[in-house]
């Protein structure tokens, strides 16, 4: 039996939440290998809706181990908070079925109020962020003065790491023009918070690495999409993350050995929050009509997300940099009813005809979309659960998006309910 990485295969909110529910059935060990809490889920179950922004989405299902891992950004209070509201809605969440890495690095106030303070400066850092605090963090980690999860646990250390911290912090704030963070203040911060987050602590590594020798299936569930990874994303309209699949081994601390099948989720069309290039973006009514009966809204933000036709080019790329075996394609029923669908399958640039998405930030700007016209259906894929339920051009479409990106679709989804999907390939049977 393989362990399943599920990564969005486009700009993320392609509907992870439902195919990791889905597929989580089937596992011991739903793991979270990056991000934060700047990443929304909605989980639809027997007609309750479950909203998760850091937990993963085993939380909900019991039985289950959940596993918060160290490539993730934590919040601890946006943590203790939804643990909060989750057991409000009756899900019990124990040292029994919730893990957080010792060595995760903490979001804290001076985060959000810098990632605040970037947003609304001038034009030229405007990326389009959550404003959660979360790149700044990981410029902490990176820059090795962040404080992590297990030094909650040491309170008598943590006034001499809150200084290193804000020598960095409070040098951004004189240029801002702005009072300087106090000490005390950080310290009461963390300090109140710690009692509620420590019970989840542990050596994460250690622990998946006695899962993978049980023979226990581990399944990781990644934030955001391929196409926001800061090394092989649309940068630097990015997150601060890599969201590819080969975080999973970093962000968890397992080995790239315990990472089996790659499954990507892909819209039947496109979608994209924030800032950015974005080059099948309808600007139409036909534009609307999507966003309207696909209700595309950020579940974190609120945020209208921009959508336009589904871009094989892009697909086709993020199958190469996450090694996607396979595609759960999601939404198909909101191309219900269109008489003609249109497919990106190249770009113009500069007058000459590419393959690819290229790196560069002006390139990016400047292509244009090359479209292959497909006849739509009348017909509803609404809940179907066999190929038998599908109009055949529904079938057509599917196809040939295949044969486009490169990558079988293993899953299709034909609704947010759990059930209304149609299995092609079990990703946990390799």
């Amino acid at each position: 039996m393989a362990n399943v990485v599920v990564v969005g295969a486009q700009w993320g909110d392609e509907g992870k939440g439902k195919i990791v529910d889905w597929l989580s059935e089937q596992a011991d060990v739903v793991v979270r290998f990056q991000g934060g809490h700047n990443a929304g889920h909605t989980l639809v179950i027997g007609g309750t809706v479950y909203k998760l922004s850091l937990l993963p989405s085993g939380v909900v299902r019991p039985g289950k181990l959940s596993v918060i891992g160290n490539g993730v950004v934590l919040d601890p209070h946006a943590l203790a908070g939804e643990v909060e509201r989750l057991t409000g809605q009756g899900v019990s969440i124990t040292r029994e079925n919730l893990r957080v890495a010792e060595n995760a690095t903490l979001i804290l106030s001076v985060h959000r109020e810098l990632d605040a303070l970037r947003e609304s400066g001038s034009a030229g850092t405007k990326i389009g962020t959550t404003k959660r605090g979360i790149g700044p963090a990981y410029e902490d980690k990176v820059g090795r003065r962040a404080i992590r999860l297990m030094d909650l646990a040491d309170l008598s250390s943590l006034p001499e790491k809150i200084e290193r911290m804000l020598t960095h912090h409070n040098a951004l704030r004189r240029g801002f023009g702005l009072d300087e963070f106090s000490a005390d203040a950080i310290y009461e911060e963390l300090a109140s918070v710690a009692p509620k987050v420590l019970p989840y602590m542990d050596a994460v590594w250690r622990l998946l690495d006695d899962q993978r020798r049980a023979g226990k299936r581990i399944l990781f569930e990644g934030a955001q999409g391929a196409l926001l990874d800061v090394d092989h994303g649309t940068y630097p309209f990015v997150t601060s993350s890599n969201t590819v699949a080969g975080q999973a081994a970093t962000g968890s601390g397992l080995g790239p050995g315990g990472v089996g099948y790659v499954l990507g989720i892909a819209k039947a069309y496109t979608t994209r929050v924030g800032e950015g290039p974005f080059p099948t973006e309808l600007f139409d009514e036909v534009g609307e009509l999507i966003g309207q009966k696909g209700k595309e809204f950020g579940v974190v933000t609120g945020r209208k997300r921009r959508c336009g036709w589904f871009d094989a080019t892009l697909v086709r790329q993020t199958v190469s940099t996450s090694g996607i075996d396979g595609i759960a394609l999601t939404k198909l029923d909101i191309l219900d009813g269109f008489e003609t669908i249109k497919i990106g399958v190249g770009y113009k640039l500069d007058g000459e005809t590419i393959d690819y998405f290229p790196a560069s930030q002006g390139a990016q700007a400047r292509v244009e979309p090359i479209y292959e016209e497909i006849e739509g259906w009348s017909g509803s894929t609404a809940g179907a659960r066999s190929w038998a339920d599908l109009p055949a051009q529904a079938i057509k479409y599917v196809r040939r998006i295949e044969e486009l990106i490169g990558a079988p679709v293993a899953v299709l989804s034909t609704s947010p309910e759990r059930d209304d999907t149609i299995l092609m390939k079990n990703p946990f049977e390799g």
